[in-house]
């Protein structure tokens, strides 16, 4: 459960981003896709990847994502009520960091996941080192 502050109580701040299934998002058994799924994930990364803070407003430069781990645990399915996709940083490397998600309400966690995000130069094709900016953003999301 979140404080109100974007933390969740008795762990690392969390940011938190909230979700609605559509109709468009389900399979013939009447679950939310698995690649939806990945989708929600997607949005609740753009998400996080841009804010706002006393220094104004910051975004990432480009990232390539390296890696997808995913543990569908329950079937997500059409209601009214939105989810929340949770997301903080479990590493930080020189050119890389590590992301963990869950998609949630407030009676059961549907999926928990990982991304592997690489800063990237898209000019020399190749990684790059995260910016002095960017670590800052994602220290405050370390667990």
């Amino acid at each position: 459960m979140t404080d109100g502050t974007g933390s969740t109580t008795g762990t690392a701040r969390r940011h938190v981003h909230v979700g609605q299934v559509r109709f468009a998002d389900l399979d013939p058994l009447n679950h939310v896709n698995n690649v939806r799924m990945l989708t929600y994930l997607e949005d609740a990364r753009i998400s996080f990847l841009h804010w706002d803070d006393e220094d104004g407003p910051g975004a990432f430069g480009n990232l390539v994502v390296a890696r997808h781990e995913a543990d569908y645990l329950r079937p997500l399915t059409l209601r009214r009520a939105p989810f929340r996709v949770e997301t903080w940083v479990t590493e930080i490397r020189n050119a890389s960091f590590t992301l963990r998600y869950e998609i949630l309400d407030d009676d059961a966690v549907y999926l928990r996941a990982l991304s592997v995000l690489v800063a990237y130069d898209l000019a020399e094709q190749r990684p790059r080192r995260l910016s002095p900016a960017e670590r800052a953003h994602l220290e405050r999301y370390l667990a």
